[in-house]
């Protein structure tokens, strides 16, 4: 196990060598001058400093985040590391501007790559019960009731695709009512894909199937439903898809480690903040799931 010291570093360290090439490609780039102040604004703590806290604090496992920057951030634990720390107020208002700045870390750096097994599933975000979910205002317009193998959720889906390593490889973000087969969210989460694709029976499509060969190169293996014909699989594609579960596991990481789960946000920004520095906390921890298949004889991985 790394002590705090090292947790703080490694995040630190990682995020801050982003944030330095990330502004100054943006500021030479994309935005005007007299705009870098309203992208960036000034204040005692740096960009990466920001986006460390929004991290660690899914690191910790902690679930109350005003709870994590009063004691520890502002207590013993962690103050000697931040010492130019903002109010709790500023910090939150603060932390809407790291939004894009987080998306493209996560996706650019934080996600693994393909080692021709991969895994896909979906699970729901619920942004409050369902029995308020007529008078829910903060993403009204934006969540969807969708049902899944627990029943009815009203809120968002996160669709992920990992490899048998437990990396996460891509992320997509959508309303609760969306099929998990949707073409477009299919095309974004493949798009550095190859080899094998495992998912349950919500994933049973032939027109997916076709496309993700023809076009991807892509073999997508699920369980068959009831009533339908039985398909061959060699010995290999059975046992992978049994361990199938594994992505199980992830979103079981995501939701109670990471903490990506809640139904206290008070904006649609922060919401998107809290979920993908969740995925970004996911890749700094010390063990994930995984099937070891390379520690396995038999199970060829695609390489």
């Amino acid at each position: 196990m790394k002590d705090i010291e090292d947790i703080i570093t490694e995040i630190y360290c990682d995020v801050d060598e982003f944030c330095k090439g990330f502004e100054e490609y943006c500021i030479k780039n994309i935005l005007p001058s007299e705009k870098v102040d309203k992208i960036f604004p000034k204040c005692k703590m740096s960009l990466s400093e920001v986006m460390t806290i929004t991290i660690l604090f899914h690191h910790s496992g902690t679930r109350c985040f005003k709870w994590f920057y009063f004691k520890d951030i502002c207590g013993k634990k962690y103050r000697e590391y931040f010492p130019k720390r903002l109010s709790y107020n500023r910090f939150v208002e603060v932390m809407q501007y790291g939004l894009l700045p987080l998306l493209v870390y996560t996706l650019k750096f934080k996600c693994g790559k393909t080692t021709g097994i991969n895994f896909i599933d979906s699970t729901f975000l619920e942004a409050c019960d369902l029995r308020r979910e007529y008078s829910h205002k903060v993403f009204k317009g934006i969540a969807g009731k969708g049902k899944g193998s627990t029943g009815w959720h009203y809120g968002f889906k996160l669709h992920l695709i990992i490899n048998d390593r437990g990396e996460i490889l891509s992320f997509c973000l959508t309303a609760g009512n969306v099929d998990d087969r949707n073409m477009d969210v299919i095309k974004h989460l493949c798009k550095e894909i190859s080899g094998k694709l495992f998912g349950d029976r919500g994933y049973v499509s032939q027109k997916l199937f076709e496309y993700l060969y023809e076009e991807k190169g892509i073999q997508l293996i699920t369980k068959i439903k009831k009533k339908m014909k039985n398909k061959l699989m060699n010995i290999e594609e059975k046992i992978l898809l049994r361990k199938r579960l594994v992505i199980e596991s992830v979103n079981d990481f995501l939701k109670n480690i990471c903490n990506i789960e809640h139904t206290r946000h008070r904006s649609e920004t922060n919401f998107y903040v809290n979920v993908i520095s969740g995925l970004a906390a996911y890749s700094f921890l010390d063990k994930v799931p995984s099937l070891h298949l390379r520690d396995k004889v038999g199970i060829n991985c695609g390489q």
